[in-house]
């Protein structure tokens, strides 16, 4: 298994014609974060230990175990994988129809899973037209165009004064601080900045702020993290009222939710 580093200063994905290639790469002791950057091939991350969260211009989009982010060819993005992750990237040509043509977290069947990496297992990518991978990747791609969009992304704004409260959210996502005190730090009345939140979102203020705890909290419970330490980070007072409002957002509490997919089912063969 080849490290994530490693893969992306050696590996190409645009070298490769076949419609759909993939490689499995292994993490470190410490949260990874590819920087910014950019492929002709659409790209889906699938994380197979841990959590992994893409970010674009426009969002951050979570993947917890068991899931993908689909980001589509020519989208900069980086991706950040939790530590001890372990992820299968599929590169797909960009003009497959009927795929995505945005970036969206996608809920990935085991059965899909484990074509991507049957795939990620080959000695190379650079397998022949119409022979037995070939064959398995036209599956991937046919079961890829019926699966389901997860709702685990947050809009980051255009505004500058929104993506400067995005990124001090991301930063410290405990601050519990109210929409008139965010209002101040960024030089806007509370009424102006409470229209723009929901122009930009299509949320409100707490809602926003709701689905980034969300989606750092899938994050970190993916690493490991205890669902008490994780309450605690987000600014919760305790650990029933985060487990509350997860299950609330979420349908189940958060350890049911991680539990949902079975680990002992992506274990690295």
């Amino acid at each position: 298994m080849t490290s994530l580093h490693a893969c992306f200063q050696s590996f190409d994905p645009d070298a490769f014609p076949q419609a759909a290639i993939a490689v499995s790469l292994g993490g470190s002791a410490h949260d990874v974060e590819l920087p910014l950057h950019t492929h002709r091939k659409a790209q889906l991350v699938v994380a197979l230990q841990g959590g992994v969260m893409c970010r674009t211009q426009d969002g951050l989009w979570m993947a917890p175990l068991g899931g993908g982010v689909w980001a589509p060819g020519g989208t900069p993005h980086s991706n950040r994988v939790t530590a001890n992750g372990r992820v299968c990237m599929l590169f797909v040509e960009p003009d497959v129809p009927g795929l995505p043509d945005r970036c969206c977290t996608l809920s990935l069947s085991p059965m899909l899973i484990e074509m991507i990496r049957h795939l990620a297992r080959q000695p190379t990518p650079d397998y022949a037209p119409g022979g037995h991978l070939d064959r398995i990747a036209q599956v991937v791609l046919e079961e890829l165009r019926r699966t389901e969009i997860a709702a685990l992304h947050l809009p980051i704004p255009a505004s500058p004064a929104l993506r400067r409260i995005a990124e001090a959210l991301i930063e410290t996502p405990g601050d519990r601080s109210t929409v008139g005190e965010w209002a101040r730090r960024v030089a806007m009345s509370e009424r102006t900045l409470t229209r723009l939140v929901v122009r930009e979102t299509a949320m409100n203020f707490s809602r926003w702020r709701q689905q980034l705890q969300i989606v750092l909290a899938l994050q970190r419970l993916s690493s490991g993290a205890s669902v008490q330490s994780v309450a605690y980070d987000l600014g919760y007072e305790s650990a029933s009222a985060f487990i509350t409002m997860f299950k609330a957002t979420m349908g189940k509490p958060p350890a049911k939710y991680i539990a949902a997919a079975d680990p002992r089912a992506l274990d690295e063969a």
